[in-house]
């Protein structure tokens, strides 16, 4: 394809490199000064790209794309406050380790400081949640130039992949012509050679554990009966769950894990415990089972309950970092071992010296006590509670659907009442910064990246919040079922000691909505639903899936909400008595 100017084929170099080292997909917002990298984004045609109007969603939906690929996806802006729309999922992207690509498109340095329309400074714009952060310079009409922008764009999708994976920033200014129109420059011919050879390829460091640090946990947990593995929120889905399964069966130790780690659903995931905040909210159970030991892995845990029972118990805690961030919220880990979690269970793989069952026995079978107590309540009732309808939704997907659920209280009851299973689902949540921004979109691009069916769990304030997801939904034609609960307001709070401070609670915190969301889906072209008894939510999903953009709401109480809640607390107790535990 002929190049009419220097900076067309600066743009195609650049996205060029970025496909060769391995992008999955684009996210491209319209403007001006990115024109010519929207254009080379185009004439990419392995390159899956989308468009979209919302910096801000775009970014979000890069991020899914990049979630669920677990490869480095791009979003493409133009310069100003376009470019400051994406610090959200930028900053999500750093805190959850999401490998994401961002360019932004800038002014040349000559308009800097003067008055110039859309121009900010933008160099190292995101600070500390850039992985790396490069200004690319002005394209130069010299080999040396283009074999350094191919060199760090080859580098950037390394970086972004790479322990701690992460955003990483490259900032690419221009002058005009701004459009593939002619402009003759020197050399340009002889150039297209030099624009076509590749940069580097970088090979990522192999993440084996230290042998001396794998020897002294093995001796110890020779001589530790009592301990339990628990793994938080992790995106990537790669054998994890039946490792960690045999690993628990050879230590006689539970398997506890978070709805997103990907280990409750799936082959093997069968003795993983799912409802440990109902088991550890019985303080004679909590109290007589206080391991010795702690293997960690993932990220922060979604239960409170969970997390603090594990920080009072007093045990050695071994947290294997694979991601260059540790998690130790309250200081209680005595051993950080930076290694793949894989390549752990795989040096622990040999069998140990004494089979040692009873002890894992007793939290399986408290397991069984809860997943029956949770049957029996929620079989005996029509009624479409909060925590009943998180429980449905993830029992009545189909297998290898993926669910992205939202922060707030969808994610917490998820965690709490969904029970795990051999069907094979994807949980997907964003857990870096437990924001709701950026819900509608990230699951719609984990929808796009995986073109599995994909359902989105949310609450009413999280789905109005990221309305331009819905925008980006209906122009490119993404399916995607969303279940929101619609409980008029932020029912996260009627469960915080802020509650009891009525006089501003509603206005300042509870911030009721009475949006009729049957007219939000009519606008953006979605078919609405609205349940009301669990019968019609499992219909409504099973219609939900088979294409198209669906907006299935759930009404409920946000007052009887924690109602609802301290009745299956109650239940819980009710259930695993007082002992003894066997």
């Amino acid at each position: 394809m002929a190049t009419a100017n220097l900076n067309q084929l600066w743009a195609r170099a650049l996205l060029d490199e970025l496909c060769a080292a391995g992008l999955s997909g684009a996210v491209v917002c319209p403007g001006s000064r990115s024109a010519l990298i929207a254009l080379a984004c185009a004439e990419q045609s392995d390159l899956a790209s989308w468009t979209a109007l919302d910096e801000r969603s775009a970014a979000f939906f890069a991020l899914g794309v990049a979630k669920e690929s677990g490869v480095p996806a791009a979003v493409i802006a133009t310069s100003g406050t376009a470019a400051a729309n994406l610090f959200p999922a930028i900053v999500e992207a750093a805190m959850a380790h999401v490998p994401l690509i961002v360019i932004t498109a800038d002014r040349p340095h000559e308009l800097h400081g003067w008055g110039s329309l859309q121009t900010i400074p933008q160099r190292n714009l995101y600070g500390q949640f850039s992985r790396w952060s490069v200004d690319l310079g002005l394209p130069e009409a010299t080999p040396a130039a283009l074999a350094h922008l191919r060199a760090t764009a080859a580098r950037a999708v390394a970086t972004s992949a790479r322990s701690p994976r992460g955003p990483v920033h490259l900032n690419a200014p221009f002058r005009e012509p701004l459009a593939p129109t002619f402009a003759p420059a020197d050399g340009l011919e002889e150039l297209e050679g030099q624009a076509a050879a590749r940069g580097p390829r970088f090979v990522p460091p192999r993440e084996e554990p230290a042998d001396r640090a794998m020897e002294e946990l093995r001796h110890r947990l020779e001589g530790s009966s009592r301990g339990v593995i628990v793994c938080g929120p992790r995106d990537v889905d790669d054998g994890l769950r039946g490792a960690l399964s045999a690993l628990g069966r050879r230590l006689g130790y539970p398997v506890f894990a978070d709805a997103a780690s990907q280990l409750r659903f799936g082959p093997g995931a069968e003795p993983i415990i799912c409802h440990y905040d109902l088991l550890l909210r019985n303080p004679g159970f909590a109290a007589s089972h206080r391991p010795q030991i702690v293997l960690r892995f993932g990220g922060p845990l979604v239960s409170k309950v969970l997390q603090a029972w594990l920080d009072a118990s007093g045990a050695e805690t071994v947290s294997f970092v694979e991601n260059g961030a540790p998690v130790d919220p309250f200081h209680s880990t005595h051993t950080f071992i930076e290694a793949s979690p894989l390549a752990v269970c795989d040096r622990l793989s040999a069998p140990f010296a004494v089979e040692r069952r009873q002890w894992a026995d007793s939290f399986e079978s408290a397991e069984r006590a809860i997943r029956a107590m949770l049957d029996a309540s929620f079989g005996g009732e029509e009624l479409l509670t909060e925590p009943r309808t998180c429980r449905e939704v993830t029992a009545a997907l189909p297998p290898g659907s993926t669910l992205f659920v939202s922060s707030s209280m969808p994610i917490r009851d998820v965690d709490a009442f969904g029970s795990g299973s051999a069907k094979p689902l994807r949980i997907l949540a964003n857990r870096g910064t437990n924001g709701i921004d950026g819900s509608v979109s990230t699951a719609l691009g984990a929808a796009a990246s995986s073109k599995r069916p994909t359902v989105l769990l949310t609450g009413d304030l999280a789905l109005l919040h990221d309305l331009g997801g819905l925008l980006i939904a209906a122009q490119q034609r993404i399916p995607l079922a969303i279940v929101a609960i619609n409980n008029g307001g932020g029912g996260i709070f009627s469960f915080l000691p802020i509650a009891d401070f009525r006089e501003h609670f509603e206005s300042l915190f509870a911030m009721p909505q009475a949006v009729d969301l049957s007219r939000v889906a009519q606008l953006f072209g979605a078919r609405h639903h609205l349940p009301a008894k669990p019968s019609q939510l499992r219909q409504a999903l099973t219609t939900g899936i088979e294409g198209g953009l669906q907006l299935i709401e759930v009404r409920t109480s946000r007052l009887d909400n924690p109602v609802h809640h301290r009745r299956l607390y109650q239940q819980a107790l009710d259930a695993l008595g007082t002992g003894p535990w066997r």
